[in-house]
């Protein structure tokens, strides 16, 4: 369990790497009173120029794709579940199954701070999840509603031998 992450201390959880590893830091979890039902995590992607998706996406003015707003709001959400099974990484793998709902409010430009939110909203079995997810352009104390979306995941065993 972990309270906090760094950038470093993420990679310890997830699989992806540069340039697909979209979450470079945990604030905190939130324990809810019915836990894990209603535990909330806080993460920050901070968007800087050099993101290679800018150079096409789009040209002389560049827009974070939602698509990929998502997906950090995604692995955000892996984080809270991987906060609750021990030893998840080695044992699972953490699949996207679903978005509904997903709603885009304002364009995320070059130097943005995302504050990603995700709260558990249903556990089934400990294999499948579906969280409330929102992005938020961070402004000091401050922040602004981008993104939300319903986000359903899967746990899978990972199997052991090769084919």
């Amino acid at each position: 369990m972990f309270d906090s992450l760094t950038a470093l201390e993420i990679r310890n959880y997830l699989p992806h790497r540069y340039p697909f590893l979209l979450v470079d830091k945990i604030e905190k979890v939130i324990p809810g009173s019915a836990s894990p039902i209603g535990d909330k995590i806080i993460g920050y992607k901070a968007v800087t120029q050099n993101e290679p998706y800018f150079n096409g996406h789009f040209p002389g003015q560049p827009v974070m794709p939602g698509v990929l707003i998502l997906e950090a709001l995604a692995q955000t959400a892996a984080l809270l579940i991987f906060y609750h099974i021990p030893n998840a990484k080695e044992n699972y793998y953490f699949y996207l199954a679903g978005i509904d709902e997903a709603k885009f409010r304002h364009p995320v430009f070059p130097g943005s701070l995302l504050q990603l939110e995700v709260e558990i909203k249903k556990i089934r079995s400990l294999k499948f999840c579906v969280a409330e997810a929102k992005a938020f352009l961070a402004h000091g104390t401050e922040k602004e509603l981008v993104a939300q979306a319903q986000i359903s995941s899967a746990l899978v065993p990972q199997k052991k031998e090769c084919i």
